[in-house]
């Protein structure tokens, strides 16, 4: 099972930016969906961002569209978050997970959407915590 581990958080002002990064070991799949959620004290889980590691297919939260991006470095096995803009209400833990995908899925943008507001994944990440002030 895929090993997850994240960096990057930290506190910040707002309308500061901030980068999170989720490094992947014990990788045995061709290709996976990875995604980032985070849950704020008091509140769900919920999702942020998902990419595909073989295409590059994105989702995105409505809450996140234009401020975030996720993006990927097969070499490194790492995917980036990449937020800017940041508000009070971006605090929370964010997680990074996997889930392979099998040779047999076809990735279509509603199968990104789904499977990331699925929540669904086999393989996540400690969290990193990210403060953002007034």
């Amino acid at each position: 099972q895929v090993q997850l581990v994240e960096s990057g958080g930290g506190s910040v002002q707002f309308g500061g930016s901030l980068r999170l990064s989720c490094t992947a070991s014990r990788v045995t799949a061709d290709r996976y969906i990875i995604g980032w959620f985070r849950q704020a004290p008091g509140k769900g889980r919920e999702e942020v961002s998902c990419i595909v590691t073989s295409d590059g297919s994105t989702n995105y939260a409505d809450s996140v569209k234009g401020r975030f991006t996720i993006s990927r470095d097969n070499a490194k096995r790492t995917v980036y978050l990449q937020m800017d803009a940041l508000r009070t209400e971006d605090s929370a833990v964010y997680y990074c997970a996997a889930d392979p995908l099998p040779r047999s899925t076809i990735v279509t943008p509603a199968f990104v959407e789904n499977k990331c507001r699925g929540r669904d994944f086999r393989s996540w990440g400690q969290g990193t915590q990210v403060t953002v002030s007034s």
